[in-house]
Formats: structure tokens, C-alpha cells, sequence
């Protein structure tokens, strides 16, 4: 089948089923063409949170899905593939988690977990954050409390730096952002010259003092429009390039090469397919399904995070 007529007939099913099509800013082009709102993590649960429709179809990994399911417990989720998983996630199982915090209860750390978690992760949480809300929602963290940040070092790290704050961080790292190197960033700084590297926070550290912005997904955009440089280089999955070259017209933007392949891509975000979009509307499969007092226990902390984040 054509891909205009699969596009047509998602359309068609949209409308029958009353749904809304959200996308990570990871997706795939036509996929993120196709949806309603395409965004980061936390755009994309606030707009779950309110928007008016029976069904949410979730372009993106599986904690994703599972978060807007959280948020919306009296609306049917779905998940184009349920194979989309996130190496982040997966590196803090929520038993590992149970046990640390048992093992170490006579400390009382306050729990903050960002966003690329599984629900058993968050209802042990205090706060949920995102990449971009994390400095904001620690600044409001409790001063007589230790912060145990999991499961990105990294972003982990990042934030401590801008807060001015110690943290125990879980051992755990993306993939895809993990594979950039500090001798990636100089080639690529040599390739273009001038142009501002902007690099999300999930990178090491020694990717991060290289860059001129260090930011979210979301707000990379924000820095590109603003900023009177017409050419930069993007240190994130390669996703956003789609994004950023259809809202900042224009400018030019350049992905950084990593070994042993020409770009950053989660293969995990890719799973998702036109077709399998279309299939998941037509069939109303695979549906996220979540026991609910876990749920109970897992929106409290996503809903303090949302009431910080006005």
C-alpha cells in the first residue's frame, strides 16, 4: 500500500476512534508529520493530560506510553510497537531500585526519577523530572533530605553542576547519547566550523564541556530560532534534525558521526512504522494496560512534577 494511503486511512481512523497521535521528537519523519503534537517528554504529557479525545496513540518507547496511561487512566492507550523499549529504563529495574533503597532506608533519600523510567521506578519516587524541568524541580527538592537522582548519570550529573547540590546517581546511561566521544565533537567542530555545538544532558560530561548549550530536546529549538548563528551542530538522536529543520527554516543543521555507523539513531524509537501505526488504530492493539494501584502509586509523583512545571 502506498504511503498516501496508508497516511489517509490513519486519518480515517483517527477520526473514528476519536484519537490523538502523539510523537517524540525521536520518531520517525512521517510519523511525526502525521501526529497531532510532536514534542519531549514533558510537552508531550501535559498535552496527554488534556487532550480531549478517547484514545492516545503513542509514538514513542514503551515507559512513554505507559506514563500517558498514568495520566489517563479512563482513556484507552496505545502503542504502535510494543518491542519499543529504552535502554535508559531498562538500566534501573524497579526490584534493584526496592532493594537499594531498602538496603540504605536509615538515609531517607528523596527519589527523583527521571521521566525514562518504568512505573515500578516512579512509584518509588518522590518527583518525576525531565531533561527539561530537572534544575527547576531540584532547586525545590527538600534541603534536609539526601537526593538520590535515577537513572541517568549523566543527566544526573548535569543537573547537580547547574543546582549547586550533591547527589547519589544510579548507574545508568542512554545508549545512543552514551556514544558520543569528546573526539566526535572535535571532528565535527572542525567540519564546521563556527557553528554552535547545542547537546542534550543524557551525553558524558566530557561531550557536555565541549558544547557552547547544553539543553532538553524541546528547547534546543527555542536556542536554534533565537540564536543569530545560521549553522549548528546537534548532539542528540538524529530525530530532532526533521523537527528542527521544519520550525527553524532556514538554518542548517548537522548530526555528529559515530563509529560504526554515519548517525545517532535509537533503533528502539525506529520500531515504529506507518503501518504499524495504522494497524494499531485499526485493530485498537497493543493496548497498555497498568494494575491500578501501581498506577495510584506512580501518578503522584508525574502530578507533582506537572504542578511544578506551571
Amino acid at each position: 500500500m502506498a504511503t498516501e494511503s496508508i497516511t489517509d486511512e490513519i486519518l480515517r481512523l483517527k477520526k473514528e476512534r476519536n484519537a490523538v497521535i502523539l510523537a517524540h521528537s525521536y520518531q520517525r519523519p512521517e510519523i511525526q508529520d502525521i501526529a497531532d503534537f510532536v514534542g519531549d517528554s514533558l510537552a508531550l504529557a501535559q498535552k496527554a493530560r488534556a487532550a480531549e479525545c478517547d484514545v492516545i496513540v503513542f509514538c514513542g518507547v514503551h515507559f512513554m506510553a505507559e506514563t500517558a496511561c498514568i495520566l489517563n487512566p479512563e482513556r484507552t492507550v496505545l502503542l504502535p510497537d510494543l518491542d519499543a523499549a529504552c535502554s535508559l529504563e531498562a538500566s534501573c529495574p524497579a526490584e534493584d531500585l526496592a532493594k537499594f533503597l531498602e538496603e540504605n532506608k536509615d538515609k531517607n533519600y528523596y527519589v527523583v526519577a527521571y521521566v525514562n523510567c518504568s512505573i515500578g521506578v516512579k512509584a518509588l519516587a518522590d518527583v518525576i523530572v525531565t531533561s527539561g524541568n530537572s534544575r527547576r524541580i531540584i532547586e525545590t527538592a527538600p534541603a534536609d533530605r539526601p537526593i538520590l537522582f535515577v537513572p541517568d548519570r549523566n543527566l544526573g550529573a548535569w543537573t547537580a553542576r547547574q543546582v549547586g547540590r550533591e547527589m547519589t546517581l544510579w548507574n545508568g546511561a542512554c545508549h545512543v547519547h552514551q556514544m558520543f566521544t569528546r573526539d566526535q565533537i572535535l571532528a565535527a567542530r572542525e567540519a564546521h566550523p563556527g557553528s554552535p555545538v547545542v547537546c542534550h544532558p543524557e551525553c558524558q560530561e566530557e561531550v557536555r564541556l565541549l558544547a557552547d548549550h547544553v539543553c532538553s530536546t524541546e528547547k534546543m529549538i527555542g536556542f536554534c530560532r533565537e540564536s543569530a548563528a545560521d549553522s549548528f551542530i546537534i548532539v542528540t538522536e538524529t530525530g530532532i534534525l526533521h523537527r528542527l529543520r521544519q520550525l527553524v527554516p532556514g538554518k542548517e543543521f548537522h548530526p555528529v558521526n559515530i563509529e560504526k555507523c554515519s548517525c545517532a539513531e535509537c533503533e528502539f524509537m525506529k520500531l515504529n512504522t506507518l503501518e504499524k501505526l495504522r494497524n494499531c488504530l485499526r485493530d485498537m492493539a497493543p493496548v497498555v494496560r497498568l494494575e491500578e494501584s501501581l498506577r495510584r502509586r506512580a501518578e503522584k509523583p508525574l502530578l507533582r512534577m506537572l504542578d511544578l512545571s506551571k
